[in-house]
């Protein structure tokens, strides 16, 4: 079954994995479409997302080296991680803040679920193209609160991360999963 080698096939790309080629619109619009197809409790549909390209990508990346500078402690500081940061203006088409809006109807782990799902459809449809793929992170200065005042984000709307979202570079062999045994994670009672 397709559905089945697509979910065992789907990988991370990491951003230096990533051509620096522009995605379509239609692919984004495409894989923004399917996320809103996540599971939601109570219809609170929580997912939110800011999608940066071209220039606005670069100022997004900007804010990331500014956070990080600002908000790690100087034990924990690495220079090659604001040449990383950089280099992602070059390797990735667009960058999404993966954001979550609280109901207080329903708990919040069912709304960050709820938004982990959507992301989920993000990947499986980038997945499905063979040719684009994206990347969850969730660094510190992603989650503070100076990001966030970057985003400009509502009441009540939080920042869970970034995806990174590009082509599969030519060179790129993306590894093949490995799991542990399923059913040992798994109890059967009766």
């Amino acid at each position: 079954m397709e559905l089945e080698k697509l979910i065992a096939g789907r990988r991370a790309l990491y951003p230096k994995q990533m051509s620096g080629d522009e995605v379509p619109t239609e692919v984004i619009d495409k894989m923004l479409e399917l996320a809103n197809w996540a599971p939601t409790h109570r219809n609170t549909e929580p997912w939110r997302f800011n999608v940066y390209s071209g220039a606005a990508k670069n100022r997004l990346l900007d804010q990331c080296k500014n956070c990080y500078v600002v908000e790690t402690p100087a034990e924990k500081f690495k220079t090659i991680k604001l040449d990383k940061i950089e280099e992602r203006k070059h390797q990735v088409s667009h960058i999404v803040a993966i954001c979550m809006q609280r109901s207080d109807i329903i708990p919040e782990f069912e709304e960050i679920a709820a938004t982990a799902m959507a992301v989920q459809n993000i990947w499986l449809y980038l997945a499905s193209t063979r040719k684009y793929g994206g990347y969850w992170s969730t660094s510190a200065y992603a989650l503070g609160e100076e990001f966030s005042a970057f985003l400009h984000l509502p009441e009540g709307e939080k920042c869970l991360g970034l995806f990174y979202i590009g082509t599969i570079a030519l060179d790129t062999v993306l590894p093949e999963g490995k799991r542990g045994e399923w059913r040992k994670k798994v109890r059967f009672e009766k």
